[in-house]
Order: C-alpha cells, then structure tokens, then sequence
C-alpha cells in the first residue's frame, strides 16, 4: 500500500476475509473471481487490484462465468432495493414504453437463445444504445456472445471496484455477509 492509496482500498485491505469476501461478492457473484483477488491482498494500488479482477475475470471457467452472471438482472429490470443496478440502468428508467416493450421481447428471446441474461456494462448508456447493443448481440455464436458477455462483466467489475475504492463503508455491512449456500454452492438467501 501506498500513501496516496484510496481509502476504500486501504479498507479492503484491511477487512478480514468474511466482510472483504461479502464486498466483493456485492461486486461480482463468482466465487473463483474473489477467491482470486482475495489471494493476492494488501494491493500496492487501484492499478493493482484492476489488474488482479481483469486477470481473474479473463481466467473465469465457464460455470464461475455463469454464476457471475446469474446476480444481474434482465436489462430494463433493476432488482428492487439493488441501488447498483438501478444506478447502472439508469438510461432505460425513462425510455419510452415501445422501446422498453422491445428490450423486454429482445431480452427474452436473447435468453432462450443463449441461456442467459444479456450482460452489458450499461453505465452511461442510454435507452437507444442497449437496444442496438442487443440487436447486434443476438446474432453472435454462443462462443462468440460468451467471450463478449466476459468482457462487458470485466467493464462492470471494474466500475463497481472503483466504486468501492471511493466509498467503501457501505460495502462492509454485516447484514450483507456472503455465507455460500451449501444446497447450490451460492449465496445463501
């Protein structure tokens, strides 16, 4: 660590595993990708611990790809009380009722072809933007779409640990804590 280190960083640092481990879970629902950047704390710096997600999420297996997927919400449908996502799709809240009925028929057919959400970083996108983003994703290849969906995943995990490297205290209540559900092997809930 470094003097200049951002403060959230400086108490991500410092968390002891389970209140570090629930921060990141908030972050990111795979558990391969915090156990990766668990292993590598105290970080020197933002650089670092950017650089140890964009190594974990490159790294991800199929399934770890999959479980970090399943926490995020159909694009147009924020999960109530998740201020991330509403915040993050904040440009489709005011889209006009044709373009939101047309993200939702897109995202469905999206799903049954690909078995998933559609997974873009929608900061500072707008309503017109995410549509147009679906329509061209949806005619990729599976292979294809699961190495896009990888890298829109490292773009928001990167968003949200600057996030938490500027306003951390949020991040580490104990309410929140990640206790893997030994049923699925996912959070308990």
């Amino acid at each position: 660590m470094t003097p200049s280190s951002p403060p959230g960083l400086t108490r991500f640092n410092a968390a002891e595993d389970g209140a570090a481990r629930a921060a990141l879970h908030a972050i990111c629902a795979s558990r391969a990708w915090a156990d990766a950047l668990l292993a590598r704390r105290p970080y020197p710096g933002a650089d670092a611990l950017l650089a140890a997600s964009d190594a974990a999420t490159a790294a991800l297996s199929a399934s770890a790809l999959t479980e970090a997927m399943a926490a995020h919400p159909p694009i147009g449908r924020p999960k109530p009380g998740d201020p991330a996502s509403a915040r993050e799709q904040r440009g489709m809240a005011q889209a006009p009722p044709g373009l939101r009925a047309e993200m939702l028929e897109l995202n469905l057919a999206y799903q049954r072809k690909f078995g998933h959400v559609f997974l873009i970083c929608a900061t500072g996108l707008g309503a017109a933007q995410m549509l147009d983003a679906i329509r061209r994703r949806i005619g990729n290849t599976p292979e294809r779409e699961r190495e896009t969906v990888r890298t829109e995943l490292g773009r928001i995990n990167r968003i949200r640990l600057a996030r938490l490297m500027e306003d951390p205290a949020e991040a580490y209540e104990p309410a929140e804590a990640y206790e893997p559900d030994p049923r699925h092997g996912g959070p308990r809930p």
